[in-house]
């Protein structure tokens, strides 16, 4: 069976209205892939790297959670990130993981000249929501040229943004409508992704 990689980092968890959007499409997509799911939320050790932590990085002593995130990474057929539009990108934590696991030999290497990526997902999945009306593509959203780059990096495919926007000024029933056309956007997508 093929693999799923989740990365969730939906800070407020069973309140989370970006998560209210990807489990319904985490579901469909677990009838076809066999899924591992790193809830960032609930990890222990998802810190920045500072000069203690790149040291051991640099004897090749690396965190068992880092390496068997980029491992499982690395392998993908398929990976969906579920995070919120947080500062104008995503959650810390997301950024501490994607630090952690951007290991060389692992996600990428170098061919002598530049970096090579060493993944070989086709398609990644990106579903967020954000308080404010700033669309995917604005200059002020930084998440998805961060993904894009990172991408480019580790050699990951085609990127998808489902994104509900000006959430935080929206009725409650614009909410729900929100949340619903984007749950049956990914449910579609799910269908041949």
């Amino acid at each position: 069976m093929k693999k799923l990689v989740v990365i969730d980092a939906c800070v407020r968890q069973g309140e989370s209205r970006t998560r209210r959007i990807a489990e319904p499409v985490i579901s469909a997509l677990a009838e076809r892939y066999e899924v591992v799911r790193y809830n960032l939320p609930e990890m222990e050790g998802i810190v920045p790297l500072d000069p203690g932590l790149f040291e051991e990085r640099g004897r090749g002593d690396v965190p068992a959670w880092a390496l068997r995130a980029a491992r499982d990474i690395a392998s993908a057929d398929r990976i969906l990130i579920a995070a919120p539009f947080w500062d104008m990108s995503f959650p810390a934590a997301l950024k501490c993981f994607f630090e952690q696991t951007s290991l060389f030999d692992v996600t990428f290497t170098d061919d002598g000249t530049t970096c090579v990526g060493l993944c070989k997902a086709p398609k990644v999945l990106y579903i967020t929501t954000r308080g404010m009306d700033i669309p995917t593509g604005d200059p002020r959203e930084q998440a998805t040229p961060y993904l894009r780059a990172l991408g480019s990096l580790w050699n990951l495919g085609e990127l998808t943004v489902i994104s509900a926007c000006n959430m935080d000024y929206s009725t409650p029933a614009g909410i729900e409508a929100k949340l619903s056309a984007c749950i049956a956007e990914g449910l579609a997508l799910a269908r041949d992704w």
